[in-house]
């Protein structure tokens, strides 16, 4: 697993999973000893910092359901702002050989998730759009609305923080997508 796929696998599953989850045990042991800054490819130590201060699960996970359950102050599926509606979502995840289950496909962690399944999944030759397709068109369009709400509606650190990371990095991972695609269409020529 790459450093891109690390970062959304790490992103997606702490907005994807509920924090009493025992899945994310390993990942808040790692928050909590300061040792996930070895392995975060990204210059993000302060906010690594942060992210690993005060962390209460119980207080976590009554900030998580009153931001993201059924009525909560901050909807994480992508219909509810700009994004694509689920079932357009769901059908280009399928096209990209990613399994789903029932759960709607157009949630916020879902998506980095799926991210980092494309990422290590995908045909060489499909990835890097499959990825920007994911990013351009299924994410970007809304993930700033959905930050800023998190940011606003968090009632703890964590999840303000979270949203800050997951700006910068996606940002930053988008970017490096962009380099990636700029670096194999300079291979290639026109008439190809």
């Amino acid at each position: 697993m790459n450093e891109f796929s690390v970062v959304c696998r790490i992103l997606g599953s702490l907005f994807y999973r509920k924090p009493e989850d025992a899945v994310l045990d390993p990942l808040f042991a790692l928050l909590s000893d300061g040792k996930l800054k070895q392995h975060w490819p990204l210059e993000q130590d302060d906010l690594l910092d942060r992210l690993g201060q005060n962390l209460d699960r119980q207080a976590l996970a009554s900030d998580y359901q009153a931001m993201f359950a059924a009525g909560g102050s901050v909807s994480p599926y992508g219909a509810d702002y700009d994004g694509i509606g689920e079932a357009e979502t769901r059908a280009f995840l399928t096209q990209c050989g990613m399994p789903l289950t029932d759960a709607p496909a157009d949630h916020f962690g879902l998506l980095l998730l799926a991210a980092s399944w494309i990422e290590d999944n995908a045909q060489e030759s499909d990835e890097i759009q499959a990825q920007i397709t994911l990013f351009d068109d299924y994410l970007f369009p809304w993930c700033g609305s959905f930050l800023g709400k998190v940011e606003a509606h968090a009632s703890g650190a964590f999840y303000r923080t979270l949203a800050i990371v997951t700006r910068e990095a996606l940002q930053a991972m988008r970017d490096e997508l962009s380099e990636v695609l700029g670096e194999e269409s300079e291979g290639s020529s026109p008439s190809e």
